[in-house]
């Protein structure tokens, strides 16, 4: 099927998750992605749960699509195999610590000399430079050092870990739009261009008010978590209701007016307190407390939910991941969408978030086994004989496991 990246060449030498998030939008989108995996067991991400079948559920949402190649990069053979692939792809995008690629011979200064119209991208948690650049780091180390877990949890407490990984996935996004802005550029100039995009960055970029704040109050404001509730903003968090908990967000005047109706509270609508933004931030703990006291006369979660949209009060039942994957508008908006898979079967993963006019149909995609498509891309995309491919085989260069 025709899609807007089709015919986009892209070598995919990344694991797990940030990597694999970036290709993962560009196969979708028609890209042929060509994953190499060079570990003697492939992809972490094969081995991470669920599992069934002896297959990743995990590794499946993030690689479907993808074209296998297992190669030995150790062995002179396999290092010469993969400099070749890379004169004849788009873009490369790689996942490993600072200075790995290029001691497999693949650093920038290597790969735009072998092919000048080359975009890559290099994708980390403290970026290429810097003096933590060096650092092993994961989803929840960069969060811990740009601020964002210490903003995660109950105040007072000790702070929480996120239970998903959104710096991971950010950081594929910002490669993503990177690699695309890349792309735009060589169609005007026709050079190649190498993007850096770090964990780092990506957590940094999410604190819209923490940072600013810090620097403009000179330190009278000090962010610190607040558990539920938003730490600045009135009427702003996660509130129990009934049965569960509803999301809330009363952040202006006229949803202050519509929230008295959904309270049948019009008494307040008019309350100093409460009716402009400076008075609901200075009383803040009381407007809350004013929220918190009518949810408990509410016999469920989903009756004050319905309440509150009845007058327009942006707000959201709490959903867990079971309702969520239930719930009827990410179901038609495909946010939630089944795929199958050959021998996991049917299987929920999430959504492909950018839709456009002109492909409005999901591609049909499915995830390789680890080395399934040695052959086709050695004799296919490099068009070496069946001899030569032998060779390879029978030296241990090329691998594959059909039971991955």
């Amino acid at each position: 099927m025709n899609h807007i990246f089709s015919g986009l060449q892209v070598l995919d030498l990344t694991n797990v998750l940030s990597g694999p998030t970036l290709t993962r939008l560009m196969v979708e989108m028609g890209a042929e992605v060509i994953k190499v995996e060079l570990h003697p067991a492939g992809d972490v991400g094969r081995y991470l749960p669920w599992r069934a079948n002896g297959r990743s559920g995990y590794h499946v949402q993030q690689n479907r699509g993808k074209r296998s190649l297992f190669i030995d990069a150790k062995h002179p053979d396999g290092r010469a195999l993969l400099r070749e692939l890379v004169t004849k792809v788009d873009v490369l995008v790689e996942n490993f610590s600072p200075g790995a690629i290029a001691r497999l011979g693949l650093g920038w200064d290597e790969v735009s000399q072998l092919n000048p119209r080359l975009i890559m991208c290099s994708i980390s948690a403290f970026g290429q430079e810097g003096p933590l650049s060096d650092q092993p780091g994961y989803d929840n180390i960069a969060q811990a050092y740009t601020g964002t877990t210490h903003m995660i949890g109950n105040r007072g407490e000790p702070p929480a870990m996120l239970a998903f990984s959104p710096g991971d996935v950010l950081t594929g996004v910002h490669g993503f739009a990177g690699v695309c802005a890349a792309l735009y550029h060589r169609e005007r100039t026709g050079e190649g261009q190498y993007v850096d995009v770090s964990l780092i960055d990506s957590y940094a970029t999410c604190h819209e008010v923490n940072y600013q704040s810090a620097s403009l109050s000179q330190g009278a404001y000090v962010p610190e978590r607040n558990g539920s509730l938003h730490p600045l903003v009135a009427g702003c968090g996660a509130f129990r209701a009934g049965d569960g908990f509803v999301s809330m967000a009363v952040v202006n005047d006229r949803q202050w007016v519509q929230l008295c109706r959904a309270m049948q509270r019009p008494d307040l609508e008019d309350d100093p307190r409460y009716c402009t933004a400076e008075g609901r931030t200075a009383h803040r703990d009381e407007f809350n407390q004013l929220i918190i006291d009518w949810l408990d006369t509410q016999p469920t979660r989903d009756e004050a939910v319905a309440k509150l949209q009845a007058e327009r009060v942006p707000v959201a039942p709490v959903l867990t991941v079971t309702e969520a994957l239930a719930h009827p508008h990410l179901r038609q908006r495909r946010a939630v969408r089944t795929v199958t898979d050959p021998r996991l079967g049917q299987l929920e993963v999430p959504g492909m978030p950018i839709r456009f006019s002109g492909f409005p149909e999901e591609l049909p995609l499915t995830a390789a086994g680890l080395g399934e498509h040695n052959e086709q891309i050695v004799r296919d995309t490099l068009g070496w004989d069946a001899e030569r491919y032998a060779r390879l085989v029978e030296a241990g260069v090329l691998r594959h496991d059909p039971e991955s």
